[in-house]
């Protein structure tokens, strides 16, 4: 499965979430739509009938449609006279409990001579909460005597009536939660199968190339003109050591790698002079670049606790990270500084750097920064990884300061021994 089809597949799933999502949304809309429209239905039948009650009881005239919906929670109702708001909240709620209107609603009378909310109440949707308090509805020109009536929790009570279409909701978005999960999972699987794949390819390439070198190198020393040809003879010893040694440090970095991850990573500690360890991992590299190779051991106080093949290992998968990224440019920088709380080793380089976005990445197994289709620097994306495991096994910090085209500068903060 190619890199397009897996971009259409993602594009495709979304547009069917999205689909569906917004299906979803609309029929509970709709759903709720209908459920207010029946609610606002319900509540002027139960407000009509209780306007006739009052006009039974008061003996006084009822118009035809005495209920005028002011807001989608607030309903005022024409009765022609004055009434006493405990028969008002006595009527109220056994009309609302026939027609099924179990919320909270709140209600007001209103007084023609304050022209006013003069009194009213709340009442709960159990009515185990019933007082008179002062009420704050707004007052209209419509009629002369009427009282008024709110629903603070209407929305909820509509949303209660929902029960069947909140659950069939909570399942479908149950449903593409699993779904987002699967594809989350194939993508990441996928990631890993090229990253295996490009393991593996890096590796190939890596071990072929010092073997076909000693296998030529070695090829050449059979020959017999070659012992009379002590130079020549020495070169090619040379190479093949070279090679060797470069085919042993592959392994390393692949076995370290398979060590940590079965949780054998072991430290052996012990004081080590951090300058000495500098000097002698790079003092064939100062040798090859001579004035592009420069040491800044500005540090005084330089014994620290530290595995010493560990930190051998970490200083040089740095400084093989800063030649092989210079990109032509080379110019390798080694600066030591005590710290209030310890030392700072830096190593820095003027090669191709790492954008910002790929930074917090590098680390990770297998990660190497994209590059598009041009791979001239190989590897096996293993060395920055065992750098951070190796920093972290000892509690130290590392840090990194690039910009592209300008160059890398990798800081390991060492705090000071006890």
């Amino acid at each position: 499965m190619d890199r397009n089809t897996i971009r259409l597949l993602i594009i495709l799933g979304l547009i069917s979430i999205i689909g569906i999502i917004s299906i979803q949304t609309y029929w509970v809309r709709r759903a709720f739509d209908i459920q207010e429209q029946k609610f606002n239905q319900t509540v002027t039948i139960a407000l009509r009938n209780v306007a006739y009650q009052v006009a039974n009881l008061y003996k006084t005239p009822c118009v035809d449609q005495p209920v005028v919906q002011e807001s989608s929670d607030y309903y005022v109702v024409n009765v022609n006279t004055t009434l006493h708001s405990d028969v008002l909240e006595h009527y109220l709620i056994e009309e609302f409990k026939r027609h099924n209107l179990d919320t909270d609603f709140e209600y007001g009378v209103y007084n023609c001579d304050s022209k006013k909310m003069a009194y009213g109440g709340f009442v709960s949707n159990d009515h185990r909460d019933s007082s008179s308090v002062p009420v704050a509805l707004p007052a209209t020109d419509k009629f002369l005597y009427y009282f008024g009536i709110r629903f603070p929790s209407r929305s909820s009570f509509l949303a209660g009536q929902l029960d069947i279409w909140i659950i069939s909701s909570f399942i479908t978005l149950l449903v593409l939660c699993f779904f987002a999960y699967s594809m989350w999972v194939i993508l990441k699987q996928k990631k890993l199968s090229e990253v295996q794949r490009d393991f593996v390819n890096n590796m190939t390439h890596e071990f072929q190339t010092p073997i076909s070198t000693i296998r030529v190198a070695t090829d050449v020393l059979n020959q017999p003109a070659i012992i009379n040809q002590p130079e020549r003879l020495k070169k090619y010893v040379q190479i093949i050591r070279q090679e060797n040694n470069r085919l042993k440090n592959q392994v390393e970095a692949v076995l370290n790698t398979a060590k940590s991850d079965r949780g054998k990573f072991e430290l052996n500690l012990q004081q080590q002079d951090i300058h000495e360890l500098i000097h002698e991992s790079t003092q064939g590299l100062q040798a090859e670049l001579e004035d592009k190779f420069i040491l800044k051991l500005e540090a005084n106080k330089t014994i620290i606790n530290a595995d010493r093949v560990h930190l051998m290992n970490v200083l040089n998968n740095l400084l093989d990270n800063a030649v092989k990224y210079s990109n032509g440019n080379v110019e390798i920088g080694i600066k030591t500084e005590n710290l209030a709380n310890g030392l700072k080793l830096s190593i820095s380089d003027k090669g191709l750097g790492i954008p910002a976005e790929f930074q917090q990445k590098i680390y990770d197994k297998f990660y190497r920064v994209p590059t598009g289709n041009v791979h001239n620097v190989k590897g096996f994306g293993l060395g920055l990884n065992y750098v951070k495991q190796v920093t972290n096994a000892h509690n130290w910090k590392i840090k990194l300061e690039s910009k592209p085209n300008e160059g890398s500068i990798f800081s390991i903060i060492i705090p000071q021994n006890p």
